[in-house]
């Protein structure tokens, strides 16, 4: 039987017995922060079986995406470890229980019609004390007992060992029904689990004993491996021999120029690749891109694992991203979207890959040497700095030389890697499990009311009551009956059963405003969605809050009216990406406030200015389009699918879903979106849009920041100003400010190196973009590349201009001080220098002359003549001398040192300093003191050439 016809058979199988067929979910459920990948089928459902949600079915079954890295150095050692796998599912929300959920497992297993599996060769454990499964399994089914085996609580109860370690919450026993398969060459195989049936019954509270506590609705949580229920009825020793997983091992021998055998180390290697890039492939579809934590660390460190495998086959060169068109054929079936991504999904793998075989020979030499240093020192593990300056220098991840370490025997220093990123300021990204049943008021909340009726897409206020009061912060947060304390500092929150507020979610945040009642009011201050419940935040202001409470529940409709805006121009700026720089610019993330937006997208590259200049340019054109029109309509998921609206990879989408329209567009088209946010009537109402930023905030994402409305009318009024305010400062037109702001570099330029003893001559030519500035994007063009000159921000244009140009007003001074001074070169020098004990000695000042130029002439002398001592002595403005002394080595040789000659005459003027024996400088701040300190020069070197 090949694998996509038990995928279906399962499915088709529970939905004879009432169950609902429920899509996959997404491979990285952003929802729960407990995971950063989908580890089972049971996880879209925890909600369900708490009874937070209303439920719209009590049966249901799946075929899961699921992704585990616990077991990660065994995969391509046995024959059924994996990282990306299919769970098969069949899951009972309060609906039947042990009963049916075995009688079901056996009908599939071998019922003719199904599996036909030989009953004779199936066999199953119990947990010790659940004598009623064991009751079914013997009398109801006719399983012998002596194929029945009971397993202790860590064998058999989910979470393991629950009863006796915890966690407290839900928890249960379970049944595994293994399949015994008969050898060629006579006798049986080790049985095989490929199934396992979870019977949540019990809260676990406390310690034992007595502390499973009977739960009032109890579930079924079953799951299945599809790759290793595939590898029993096609008969083959491992999953990588079933029929859709042998073709992409021998596409990795083929794209590596090796043969693939099962029991050779190439052969280990070969499986892990095509396990690794399966599982790649399928995370950079939904979005997941390589990078340093979390999700994006596990896809970076897969991909990495899997390049070094090809490396000691022997490839040198990207290879993986060959293999993505092999994982959409095998896959494509039961996952149509993925030839959707084929292109993008190969070019990030091949970015990735490039970025380590550029680095893995330094880095695979430097272990090498670690190694070696280790056996030369009899050390047994690895030093978690070490392994630290790997990852930072040549991007190995830990795990990686981990396992490296174990082919050689040696452990690995967890605790001294982790210790050594923290100083580094690197967190791990690695999560704390959460319990699924951990309790709070909001949980309470939930299983009484399941959820909130929101009123906002047609209202900004409406009639409410108070359904609950949660004061305090967690864990110490907790249900009242009223709330009286004015000027509280942890924010309340307050559930309602109906709200015009908005929750935070999809990017956009959460609304503010009042809840007005009888004697009372709140100031919500943020609007949280958690689950189905919408909650509110803030503050009592007045009165007392109870619940039961009749309100008036009031948004800020000005505050929301910018969010809508920033929020349609979102849509419209989805839109233009795909329009300008293909499908493949496809949201990442966006954040959504008044007036005010960030939009995360998908690109390799940073977006070109002409690019950017068009993104921009198709949004205002498509707010300039009279007669366009927002609409907002629920529909099934498959028609809005046939209609073309646009959908997230990586994305779960209730169904029906609401899909938000606009247009036509400046170019007729429309942009359709599945989104749950709230919207304007018409682009029109945007008013106005301008791009802030564009930039990258990792591995091929990047990020546009924009404004909207009156702040992007207020950014554009700032923008005009600053350009006049610059021209002003320059007593130059606008039109000119870059060409003006050009030569005041250019000419700070030749005065800083006339300075240090070049020649000024004229200032030299640059080449800058001004000219005509007839529009709003001429204008903020122009000031952004004045900006760009002068490193500076646009708005702060006009304040460098005046601090240059007062800059080059002393420089000018300096200038003309050093040229009143005369030539000034070192034999000009000389001739003002005196012999002291048969020493030269030069002590002069050099007017308007920089440091390097003062130790250039140092050198100079020293080099004409020995022995020799000079100090040169400078002086710019009125609170600032440079002091440079400088001595020959047969000086030095006599015990005289520079640093300590530099000293005395230094705090002459009010300052401080050393340096070298050799050479010294130190600086004041009373110029009018260097005769005195000259003086000072003199006495001191003169003793020091005495002593």
């Amino acid at each position: 039987m090949k694998t996509d016809e038990l995928r279906e058979k399962y499915l088709a199988f529970f939905e004879t017995k009432g169950h609902t067929r429920v899509a996959s979910d997404v491979l990285v459920p952003t929802w729960d922060p407990s995971v950063l990948f989908t580890p089972a089928g049971m996880n879209q459902f925890k909600d369900h079986f708490l009874g937070k949600v209303k439920l719209d079915y009590t049966r249901a079954t799946t075929c899961q995406k699921c992704l585990r890295t616990g077991d990660i150095d065994n995969v391509g050692r046995t024959p059924r470890h994996h990282t990306f796998f299919e769970m098969l599912g069949n899951f009972s929300f309060g609906d039947y229980f042990k009963r049916d959920a075995i009688h079901w497992a056996w009908e599939f297993l071998t019922d003719e019609r199904w599996l036909g599996l030989p009953a004779a060769q199936l066999s199953v454990t119990v947990y010790e004390d659940d004598r009623e499964a064991a009751r079914i399994w013997n009398e109801e089914i006719g399983l012998p007992t002596s194929r029945i085996a009971y397993e202790g609580e860590a064998e058999n109860f989910w979470p393991a060992s629950a009863p006796s370690q915890g966690p407290d919450g839900v928890c249960g026993p379970c049944s595994e029904i293994y399949y015994t398969a008969p050898l060629a060459e006579g006798g049986f195989a080790e049985p095989l689990e490929i199934w396992n049936l979870v019977f949540t019954q019990f809260n676990r509270v406390g310690d034992p004993p007595d502390n499973l506590q009977p739960l009032p609705s109890k579930n079924i949580d079953t799951g299945m491996g599809l790759e290793r229920t595939a590898a029993v009825l096609q008969g083959v020793p491992t999953n990588y021999h079933i029929d859709n997983l042998l073709p992409l091992v021998e596409a990795a021998a083929e794209v590596c120029g090796v043969r693939y055998e099962y029991k050779s180390e190439d052969g280990r290697r070969l499986r892990r690749i095509a396990d690794h890039v399966r599982a790649c492939a399928f995370s950079v579809h939904e979005n997941v891109y390589p990078g340093p934590n979390k999700e994006k660390y596990v896809v970076k460190r897969l991909l990495r694992r899997a390049v070094l495998d090809g490396h000691q086959i022997g490839v040198r060169d990207p290879f993986l991203f060959k293999l993505v068109p092999k994982v959409v054929e095998l896959m494509g079936g039961p996952y149509p979207d993925l030839a959707e991504t084929t292109q993008r999904v190969a070019g990030v793998i091949e970015k990735e890959e490039a970025n380590f075989f550029s680095t893995i020979d330094g880095g695979l030499n430097r272990i090498e040497r670690v190694f070696d240093e280790m056996r030369r020192d009899n050390r047994t593990a690895v030093d978690g700095a070490v392994a630290a300056e790997l990852y930072q220098t040549f991007g190995v991840p830990p795990e990686l030389f981990e396992s490296l370490a174990a082919e050689h025997n040696l452990a690995f220093d967890w605790e001294g890697y982790k210790q050594a990123m923290e100083a580094h300021g690197e967190a791990s990204g690695k999560l704390t499990h959460t319990v699924m049943g951990a309790k709070g008021p909001i949980d309470s909340l939930k299983q009484a009311i399941h959820g909130t009726q929101f009123l906002g897409y047609d209202t900004t206020e409406a009639e409410a009551t108070v359904v609950g009061i949660v004061a305090g912060v967690a864990p110490d947060d907790r249900l009242c009956d009223t709330m009286e304390e004015i000027g509280h500092e942890n924010p309340v929150r307050v559930v309602l059963d109906r709200t015009p507020f908005y929750g935070e979610s999809g990017g956009q945040v959460g609304d503010t405003g009042r809840l007005v009642g009888d004697g009372f009011e709140f100031h919500v201050t943020d609007t949280q969605k958690d689950g189905h419940l919408l909650v509110h935040a803030g503050h009592l202001a007045r009165g007392v809050l109870r619940e039961g409470a009749k309100i008036r529940a009031v948004v800020d409709a000005d505050r929301r009216d910018a969010i809508r805006r920033a929020h349609s121009a979102t849509h419209l700026l989805h839109w233009a990406l795909q329009k300008e720089l293909g499908s493949h610019a496809q949201q990442q993330g966006s954040k959504v406030d008044a007036d005010w937006l960030r939009f995360d997208f998908t690109n390799l590259s940073a977006v070109e200015p002409d690019q950017l200049e068009a993104i921009e340019h198709d949004v205002e054109a498509c707010v300039a389009v009279a007669g366009g029109a927002v609409k907002s309509e629920t529909l099934p998921l498959a028609d809005a699918r046939k209609q073309g609206a646009m959908m997230l990879f990586g994305e779960k989408y209730p169904d029906p879903v609401r899909m938000v329209s606009m247009g036509p567009l400046a170019d007729g088209s429309f942009s359709r979106e599945l989104c749950g946010g709230t919207h304007l009537s018409a682009p029109a109402e945007v008013r106005a849009f301008e791009v802030l930023s564009e930039e990258g905030v990792s591995a091929g994402t990047r990020r546009i920041t924009a404004l909207t409305g009156e702040k992007a009318l207020a950014n554009r009024r700032e923008v005009e100003a600053a350009l006049a305010d610059a021209a002003r400062t320059l007593g130059v037109a606008e039109g000119t400010v870059v060409e003006a702001v050009g030569r005041l570099l250019a000419r700070q330029r030749a005065l800083k190196k006339k300075l240090a003893g070049g020649d000024a001559g004229a200032a030299p030519g640059v080449k800058v973009r001004g000219g005509d500035l007839a529009t709003y994007a001429a204008k903020r063009a122009a000031l952004a590349e004045a900006a760009r000159l002068l490193s500076v921000a646009p708005a702060g244009v006009a304040e460098r201009c005046a601090a240059l140009m007062a800059e080059i007003e002393k420089l000018e001074a300096q200038v003309k001080q050093r040229d009143a001074a005369g030539p000034l070169d070192a034999d000009a020098l000389l001739a003002k220098a005196e012999t002291v004990d048969g020493v030269t000695v030069l002590i002069a000042q050099t007017p308007g002359v920089a440091p390097p130029l003062m130790r250039q002439l140092i050198d100079a002398v020293r080099q004409k003549t020995q022995p020799a001592a000079v100090l040169l002595a400078s002086s710019e403005g009125d609170d600032k001398v440079v002091l440079i002394a400088g001595i020959t080595k047969d000086l030095q040789d006599r015990g005289v040192s520079a640093g300590k000659w530099i000293g005395p005459v230094a705090e002459a003027v009010g300052g401080g300093g050393g340096g070298r024996p050799d050479m010294a400088q130190a600086g004041g701040k009373q110029p009018s003191k260097l005769p005195d300190a000259l003086a000072v020069a003199r006495e001191t070197l003169a003793a020091m050439l005495r002593a």
